[in-house]
């Protein structure tokens, strides 16, 4: 038993039998934990956590601010639809080339609208009312893709954090063997076992250090930051399984995408009403004043009984309206290629209806199987890998088992600790997809 040491990994604990090394394994000191670690990316004090994540983006996400914009211009068009046509005036001077008649005409035009204002102010607050819920459906997008990120970059933290506590455990194992080596009390080839499993879970670790590297700066750019600006998340993986609770199974369905192409409907239906208005009667108002100043060469006898030249100033007054007679234009094409929009937004509607229904019902199908399946590993599996492992590091102190047996055992609590972390990412991930199909933000 005297040479023999055991490194055994348990929940994030490094736990040592290395008391029966002697001098040498006693003067050998611990290996520096590597760098860069877990603890770099997790903060669990001053961290960012998950809704103040999904704030951030909603404020500051580039792609959504320009997506908003596209309500100010819906609403810059219905503020637009509401004012009327503005009045014409006309202004005309006529003069006799080389001679002294003149006129003086001005015109003016009162344009009435007839009917014509309700049906485009209808059509502009329905294109209105589409663009918000177009808005929201980026929103709710938006924070289930933040909320996805994040779970990557914990569920990275987590099996860094179990690597990292490996390659401790290894490294550690491999100075108290080789030191063992140089004494002659142990063969050289478990030394280079050890130095090979060393060396293969540092090129894993490594891997996965710029996995969760680039799992951050995508976190970053959908929270409108910097590639480069420091940020680390403040929930750990179980943490975040654990305060996502399901939806009700009886919540109803508010999908904004939903709403929106019930809103494109009514927006379809707004067109055919306003086409039909503007192929009607349309009446505009005129009025006229005219002044002409004109005379002849030639004299008669004015009121005075005297010669005088014949020349006169005429005022005119005119006032009318014109009609549009809907006799060939009323709009007809505008009022097919409307029809043929709502038929279309009617089935995309349809649709949106299914695939929400869908979504809904996989999404908690998904949900059930998830929480069954973590509920297995934190009750059962996990422990009995552990004890396993335990009772293999014990069995190769009493030199019953090789190294060989203890890396196998080590590789498969690996293996279970990476299955379990895989079972908590789906089940966030499948509560997020449950939120996400029923149309939650926040």
């Amino acid at each position: 038993m005297k040479g023999r040491a055991v490194v055994i990994v348990a929940g994030g604990i490094v736990m040592g039998s290395a008391a029966c090394w002697g001098s040498a394994a006693a003067q050998t000191p611990a290996p520096p934990r590597p760098e860069p670690s877990a603890a770099q990316y997790f903060d669990p004090v001053g961290g960012l956590d998950v809704e103040r994540a999904v704030a951030l983006a909603l404020e500051r996400e580039p792609s959504l601010r320009a997506a908003r914009t596209e309500v100010d211009v819906a609403a810059g068009m219905r503020s637009q639809a509401e004012l009327r046509p503005n009045p014409m005036v006309s202004f005309s001077q006529q003069n006799e080339p080389g001679g002294s008649h003149n006129q003086t005409r001005v015109e003016f035009v009162w344009p009435l609208d007839l009917s014509r204002k309700t049906g485009r102010v209808d059509v502009a607050a329905r294109e209105l009312e589409a663009a918000r819920h177009v808005v929201a459906d980026r929103e709710r997008l938006l924070a289930a893709d933040v909320r996805t990120k994040y779970g990557d970059v914990a569920a990275g933290v987590r099996t860094l954090s179990v690597l990292e506590d490996l390659v401790i455990a290894i490294s550690t194992q491999l100075a108290l063997v080789s030191a063992r080596v140089e004494q002659g009390a142990t063969p050289p080839l478990e030394r280079d076992m050890l130095r090979v499993e060393r060396q293969r879970l540092e090129s894993e670790r490594l891997l996965l250090v710029g996995r969760v590297e680039r799992a951050l700066v995508e976190l970053r750019r959908i929270l409108g930051m910097d590639a480069d600006a420091p940020l680390r998340i403040k929930q750990s993986l179980e943490e975040l399984v654990e305060r996502s609770a399901p939806a009700p199974a009886d919540a109803a369905v508010e999908r904004p995408d939903v709403a929106a192409s019930a809103s494109r409907v009514r927006v379809a239906e707004a067109q055919i009403e306003r086409a039909g208005r503007e192929g009607g009667v349309d009446l505009n108002l005129f009025g006229m004043y005219m002044r002409m100043d004109a005379g002849f060469p030639q004299q008669a006898f004015g009121p005075g009984g005297g010669i005088e030249p014949i020349r006169g100033v005429f005022h005119y007054l005119a006032a009318g309206a014109t009609v549009t007679l809907p006799l060939r234009d009323r709009k007809q094409g505008e009022i097919a290629a409307a029809e043929a929009k709502r038929a279309g937004a009617a089935a995309e509607l349809e649709a949106a209806r299914l695939s929400a229904q869908a979504d809904v019902a996989a999404a908690r199908v998904r949900v059930e199987r998830a929480r069954e399946a973590v509920s297995v590993y934190t009750a059962d599996t996990r422990t009995l890998a552990r004890q396993n492992l335990a009772v293999v590091g014990q069995t190769y102190e009493l030199g019953r088992a090789t190294v060989f047996d203890v890396l196998a055992e080590q590789r498969r609590y690996l293996e279970v600790e990476r299955a379990y972390i895989d079972t908590l990412r789906e089940a966030f991930e499948a509560r997020q997809a449950l939120a996400r199909a029923l149309g939650e933000v926040r």
